[in-house]
């Protein structure tokens, strides 16, 4: 299970890094997205280690 975790999250973070330095987009919608993925992840992360249970991600 932790390497699941480890691996989504090497994941995402290569996904978002790749995002962020070759799309072009306002900073604005750049700052809005990095806050929504880590939102995401935090949530994710909570719900892996069942801090957080009931919530459908």
């Amino acid at each position: 299970m932790l390497i699941h975790i480890i691996i989504v999250l090497i994941i995402v973070g290569v996904l978002l890094w790749l995002v962020n330095n070759y799309i072009p987009m306002d900073g604005k919608i750049k700052s809005i997205l990095n806050a929504v993925v880590v939102i995401v992840v935090i949530l994710y992360l909570l719900q892996a280690f069942g801090l957080l249970a009931g919530v459908g991600i």
